[in-house]
């Protein structure tokens, strides 16, 4: 019998994937330094645990509202004002999702037709190719190479216009590169979509996370709120990526949509997650533990970029990211694609990495290092690979 045709055109997700084999590597016994996976290695801390405890012996373990409870959407709405700037209506313009994943499928498939173009950066982490193929949509991909920091020109992305464009999506500050755009640089972004009547989806999961001054929100600009859908999770911020618990801030009439896709995929999300998640956006004290972690990559990229000046390896170019918590390390000098480079690492020095072809055409010859690991690891596991590089 046939299958569904569609997911001819969808690869499986290339970090999703890795983090599995790397996974059932260590466990038959194979000692590995993971740098490959998008996984904060903090654990959540206690509190929001206990909240959720509390929660489940509190009787929350029912069905609870498909656009998630009261309480976590004013939470919601008290932090895009309190870190974003931006004003919500938790009742209309809010809704909970099963983590950032699901928050990126609603916005999509709230907005999207058959057919429909939608623009989105290149190198860029894979499911914003792959849910808008799956939805039925074309991905065009724009230039953001490494010569132009990772962000598209603005000749670029008017090339890759057609008739059929409905969207933007956006990832700053970005998966895999690090790189954010200035403030002013959205604000003309903004102008550019509202001339042509498109949507901006925003991706904002990384958004507290940076090392210099903090990313410009892309619904913080006049008239931009009623065209943008912003995506965000508690995955990375709050170190509760097992959670699964994230949002989609938008207009009122694409959560009508939302909700509905909502209901007819995963009906809710968990209540005793809600009331955790609520505690954690709201509570003084986790605030300052997600300022920490920030801090703690901040060391980390710090440490990196001491050693890559103290190894001086012409083979192995890093720049340094100004967000998220990857490096973006440029193994061109070596005349390999990026999928040998790791597939060597990984078995002649015990290296993961993911290879930079997995986020597009502009990401080959690059590999993405996560600094969301030990400071022992970090260090370890970038000597190895400058180590690898300089014998080839």
């Amino acid at each position: 019998m046939n299958l569904n045709q569609q997911f001819d055109l969808v690869r499986q997700s290339p970090t999703v994937s890795l983090s599995d084999r790397i996974n059932a590597l260590k466990a038959g016994g194979r000692s590995l330094v993971g740098l490959q996976v998008g996984d904060p290695d903090f654990n959540t801390h206690p509190s929001i645990i206990d909240a959720a405890l509390r929660a489940m012996q509190g009787g929350l373990t029912h069905y609870g509202p498909a656009i998630g409870t009261k309480e976590l959407r004013q939470a919601i709405a008290a932090k895009l004002q309190r870190d974003e700037g931006v004003t919500y209506d938790p009742a209309s313009e809010i809704m909970v999702t099963h983590g950032g994943i699901h928050a990126y499928y609603l916005a999509m498939q709230s907005i999207l037709n058959p057919g429909d173009d939608v623009l989105i950066p290149d190198p860029s982490w894979a499911t914003h190719e792959n849910m808008t193929t799956m939805l039925r949509g074309n991905a065009i991909r724009v230039p953001a190479p490494a010569e132009a920091g990772f962000i598209p020109q603005f000749d670029s992305w008017l090339k890759a216009l057609t008739p059929q464009t409905k969207a933007i999506v956006l990832n700053y500050p970005s998966n895999p590169t690090g790189a954010y755009p200035t403030r002013e640089y959205l604000g003309r972004l903004q102008d550019f979509a509202k001339e042509y009547n498109l949507w901006v989806v925003s991706d904002e999961v990384y958004g507290s996370l940076y090392y210099g001054k903090r990313p410009a929100c892309a619904a913080a600009f006049e008239g931009a709120k009623e065209r943008t859908l912003l995506i965000n999770s508690l995955s990375k911020s709050y170190a509760m990526t097992g959670w699964r618990v994230g949002f989609l801030a938008a207009p009122a009439r694409v959560i009508a949509n939302a909700l509905k896709a909502g209901q007819n995929s995963i009906t809710c999300v968990a209540p005793f997650i809600q009331k955790a998640a609520a505690f954690a956006l709201a509570d003084p004290e986790i605030q300052q533990v997600t300022a920490d972690m920030r801090l703690a990559y901040a060391r980390r990229r710090d440490l990196v970029l001491r050693l890559a000046h103290e190894l001086e390896c012409e083979k192995v170019l890093v720049t340094p990211p100004h967000g998220a918590f990857y490096f973006f390390l440029d193994f061109r000098p070596l005349k390999m694609t990026s999928a040998e480079v790791c597939e060597r690492l990984l078995e002649e020095a015990g290296v993961a990495l993911v290879p930079g072809s997995a986020f597009g055409e502009y990401g080959e010859g690059f590999v993405r290092m996560t600094i969301a690991a030990s400071d022992e690891e970090v260090e370890a596991g970038f000597r190895k690979i400058v180590a690898w590089a300089e014998k080839h």
